[in-house]
């Protein structure tokens, strides 16, 4: 996995690239380059984290055989050898990907998006148009951002922080603010937390040239799947037909020159990933899987990973998560997310990514995505009580998702309105869409982006291969929840390869207590918390004395929903980081 910059700054551009690059570092630990474009008036830069061909072939900026068009690229395209197959007639001088993603911009130009499988953001300067064009995968995996202030000088980079370095500015913007703490919305749109910095959307390309501008257009829309209509074949048809992607799925993203793994918890989604594991290597697979622990038993998801494990050959890291490792931990992690992130789970996955490096273990596999293309969480089976215009949480019947009563009023009325689309007459399908596209996924996609590449791991996510998503869209309800339990198709694909244990246990969401620690062992650090939020951008925002009544009453009362807590926590981490 890699960073990527660009800049349109012609004045003092190779100190700025540097900048970048220095920012970027955590994401592609084993080289970095830079490249002047556009008559040295614009300039790529890349850091690079290498995994495919780790030799000296792979160096980016890369350059076309003809030098006609200079690619950056951070991602993954695992059906890379066969589109080099159709390439043959391309000069190859390495065995990456990114030489694939150049030959086939040139053999096929913006079309080329539609026959990659993978995970992406590159762009690619194209010197005999004088253009800049770029792109992001169909779900927005890799991160692109950028941002174009009022001298027209354009820039973009996979983290926020890179432009930051270059010189953008750090304010907060006060509406994607409101819109987190009333709402729980977060990477619902293109907007960041950010005053002018923009998020290329998922599915989206961009073109710069200096004459034309930038456009942007969308060249994905998961929505064709649920405008085709529901799949009418039967259930033994489509189970098939799922079982064939999840195999090859998983078996493409084992493509990698460097030591491969997975992340395993004790739920459907990773087991399922292990047994398909097993049925691409076979039994004797001794890929090292990796878990965290929070040491409390009544989140202790040990026995179903146990039972996953047992009579496998596979290593097993049990990493450990205690109350004394979240405040230095919280403190790095808000340092990359570009924004509020997932509390406790969030920082497991720290531990997991930390541990992994230093097994030397550089690619981990997740089982993110299954929830959403086969609807899982337990609030699908009530689309119709769901108020839309707010973040649903899993496994919490009746939350008060909402920090009104503590946010100044000016401030709440911030937060727009906000209704997400509805491409379908089926409110299930309409709910899986917002998931996919606007709330679940890329919220969960930015918060494992960037714990992984803190400590300069690639995570893949083989079950948001856009086949097996657009084949759960288009299944009718029945296929999805029965019995009482979401994802039926995929729980009978799962009884055949692991066990009913783990198949049929009810979907949990991530376990950690965080409900217990925030009122427990870390409520002192909570309440600091909000006190650097109020010492900062947090004493316009909030009503001081009404946020740490909220605060106190919860240390006290407890409660089923730790959100609003955390929501608070986070905006004072977000306040200190910046202050750094």
């Amino acid at each position: 996995m890699c960073g990527i910059a660009f800049t349109s700054n012609p004045f003092g551009i190779a100190n700025e690239l540097d900048r970048m690059i220095a920012a970027l570092r955590h994401r592609g630990p084993d080289d970095s380059g830079a490249k002047f474009v556009a008559a040295g008036a614009a300039g790529l830069a890349h850091t690079r984290l290498s995994v495919l061909d780790l030799s000296a072939r792979g160096h980016q900026p890369m350059i076309s055989a003809d030098g006609c068009h200079t690619i950056v690229f951070n991602g993954e395209i695992y059906n890379y050898p066969e589109l080099r197959a159709e390439l043959r007639d391309y000069p190859f001088v390495s065995h990456t990907d990114t030489e694939v993603v150049l030959a086939a911009y040139q053999r096929w130009g913006r079309a080329c998006l539609h026959r990659f499988i993978g995970m992406f953001a590159f762009l690619i300067w194209d010197e005999t148009e004088g253009r800049l064009w770029g792109a992001r995968d169909r779900f927005g995996v890799k991160p692109l951002y950028y941002h174009q202030g009022p001298d027209g000088i354009l820039r973009i980079a996979s983290e926020i922080g890179a432009l930051r370095a270059a010189g953008v500015g750090a304010k907060p913007d006060a509406s994607a603010w409101a819109a987190y703490l009333a709402k729980g919305l977060s990477d619902h749109t293109e907007a960041t937390f950010w005053e002018g910095v923009r998020a290329l959307p998922p599915g989206s390309e961009l073109a710069w040239s200096p004459s034309v501008g930038l456009r942007i257009s969308t060249w994905y829309d998961p929505a064709d799947a649920l405008r085709a209509g529901e799949d009418e074949r039967d259930d033994a048809a489509v189970a098939d037909e799922l079982l064939a992607l999840l195999e090859e799925t998983v078996r493409l993203r084992f493509r990698a020159d460097v030591p491969v793994g997975i992340c395993l918890s004790g739920g459907l989604d990773s087991s399922l990933l292990l047994g398909l594991v097993h049925r691409v290597q076979g039994p004797d697979s001794t890929v090292e899987a990796f878990s965290f622990a929070c040491g409390d038993p009544a989140y202790d998801e040990t026995p179903w990973i146990e039972t996953m494990l047992r009579a496998t050959r596979h290593p097993w890291r049990l990493c450990r998560l205690d109350p004394a490792d979240v405040p230095r931990l919280a403190a790095a992690v808000q340092r990359t997310q570009d924004g509020p992130f997932g509390g406790l789970p969030t920082l497991g996955m720290a531990r997991v990514h930390a541990r992994a490096r230093e097994r030397g273990v550089v690619v981990l596999l997740d089982g993110n995505g299954v929830d959403e293309a086969w609807a899982g969480y337990d609030y699908y089976a009530r689309v119709a009580e769901l108020d839309a215009t707010r973040a649903p949480i899993q496994g919490v019947r009746a939350p008060d998702l909402s920090l009104t009563s503590v946010l100044q009023p000016d401030f709440a009325a911030l937060a727009a309105d906000w209704t997400p689309p509805r491409p379908s007459r089926d409110p299930l399908r309409n709910a899986q869409f917002r998931d996919l596209r606007h709330t679940k996924i890329p919220r969960a996609l930015r918060f494992n982006d960037r714990v992984s590449m803190l400590y300069s791991r690639e995570l893949r996510e083989p079950f948001l291969d856009h086949r097996i998503v657009e084949l759960g869209l288009r299944q009718p309800a029945h296929r999805k929840i029965g019995g009482g339990q979401g994802k039926r198709l995929v729980r009978e694909i799962a009884r055949r390869i692991i066990p009913c244990a783990v198949s049929e246990a009810p979907k949990r969401p991530v376990q950690t207590p965080q409900r217990e620690w925030l009122r427990g062992p870390l409520a002192a650090w909570a309440e600091a918390r909000l006190e650097s939020a109020l010492s900062g951008w947090g004493r316009d925002w909030l009503q001081p004395d009404a946020a740490r009544a909220l605060v106190q009453r919860y240390v006290r009362e407890g409660g089923e929903n730790s959100f609003p807590i955390w929501q608070l926590v986070n905006l004072g981490l977000a306040v200190e980081e910046a202050a750094t």
